[in-house]
Parts: structure tokens; C-alpha cells; sequence
């Protein structure tokens, strides 16, 4: 028995919600295993619980699990902004979000998730939680572009920092994203306005705490 299969057996099972979206997700796309999935998913659930946010940003939807594990940590009154470039699984993101019982808490954005952070930004939208898991060639422009829209105290969560185990190989390689998401944790580390902690669960997550 392997690491992920041993987390798997002696974590919480998906409810049937993200049970039938994670079928779904394997039959109507190509890249599934870009789905957070129950491990991870269960985690930044319980993060979000554990912060209670009023206002939660999502940048990068795909097929809408991680919204749901997120949104349900949400207060009383909160929302959460998805982001999502594909209108292609517009369709099956809001059906999620339906099944889940969060549609009145979830807006989906489709489009440019810089163009559509700028359009919040212009709207005076402000943040207790971020999660970052779009385009990692973008990470530190999404960084960037939503920091000041962080509510002091507030927290990002950064999905996939160990990119395969590709940033700590000796001779770590120059393409794009495996760059960028280099670039990336050597900003954050060298911030002096937030404190982190890289967690080597599935593909890497950086937590970060932006200092009040």
C-alpha cells in the first residue's frame, strides 16, 4: 500500500456530492487528475471551517470541488468568487454547486482570472481566504494582484508548489510553469508581510498568513 492509497483508507470518505463530481469529472474531461480530490479537499475544508471566513476567493475553479469543500466553511451571510477560464464546464461547476446546496453562496466568474481580480479590486472586494490553483506560469501576478484585497490576518492557500517534485531537483527544469511556480515560492518566502508553511500533501501547498 502506497502513501496516497494508506491517506485515502484512514481519511474521511467524499460525500456523495463529490463522489458524483468526481465521476463526472473523469467522464467529461481530459484532465482529472487536476482535481484537488478528497484528501486535499477535506483539508482546505476544514482551513476554511477553522477560519470562518466571510469572504472567500477562488482562482481557479475547474469542475467546482474545491469551491464546495471551501464554501462550506463560509459564515452566515459569506460568498465565495470562483474564477474559471473554460465556459466549457460552466454547465457542470453551477449543477455542483446546486448538488452541493451553495448556489446562493457561490458566484462563478468565467474569464481571465487577472482581468476579473482587477474587476473585484475596482468593486472594493476584500478577502479573509484566497486559493490560488489556476495557471501556474501566473502565480506571482495572482499573488500580486489579490494581496492588498487580503484582509489583514487573512490567509491564501497556493495548490501544487512541488509541481511533480520538479522545484527540488538538482537541476530543476526551465520551463515555464515549473519556473513560475519557483518564482513563486521565493517571493513568498522573502515577503516580510506574511508567514508560511510549505505542506508536501499531494502536489505541495503553501499556506500563507498575511501578517496583521
Amino acid at each position: 500500500m502506497g502513501l496516497n492509497e494508506y491517506l485515502l483508507n484512514f481519511s474521511q470518505e467524499q460525500d456523495s456530492v463529490l463522489q458524483w463530481l468526481q465521476k463526472q469529472t473523469n467522464l467529461r474531461t481530459n484532465h482529472a487528475r487536476m482535481l484537488c480530490g478528497p484528501v486535499e479537499g477535506k483539508l482546505i475544508e476544514f482551513i476554511s471551517r477553522m477560519i470562518a471566513p466571510n469572504d472567500i476567493l477562488e482562482i481557479g475553479a475547474f469542475t467546482g470541488y474545491s469551491a464546495i469543500c471551501l464554501g462550506r466553511g463560509l459564515k452566515d451571510g459569506g460568498r465565495l468568487d470562483s474564477l474559471e477560464l473554460n465556459d466549457e464546464l460552466e454547465d457542470l461547476i453551477l449543477q455542483a454547486h446546486g448538488k452541493a446546496g451553495l448556489s446562493d453562496k457561490i458566484t462563478l466568474h468565467i474569464g481571465d482570472a487577472k482581468e476579473t481580480i482587477k474587476k473585484l479590486k475596482g468593486e472594493g472586494r476584500m478577502y479573509d481566504l484566497v486559493f490560488i490553483d489556476a495557471n501556474k506560469r501566473e502565480y506571482t501576478a495572482y499573488y500580486e494582484l489579490v494581496f492588498d484585497m487580503v484582509r489583514p490576518g487573512g490567509y491564501i492557500l497556493a495548490d501544487n508548489v512541488l509541481w511533480d517534485g520538479k522545484v527540488y531537483q538538482e537541476n530543476v527544469p526551465n520551463d515555464a510553469q515549473t519556473q513560475g511556480i519557483c518564482k513563486f515560492n521565493q517571493l513568498v518566502k522573502d515577503d516580510p508581510r506574511v508567514e508560511n508553511v510549505i505542506l508536501p500533501l499531494r502536489d505541495g501547498m503553501n499556506l500563507i498568513r498575511k501578517i496583521g
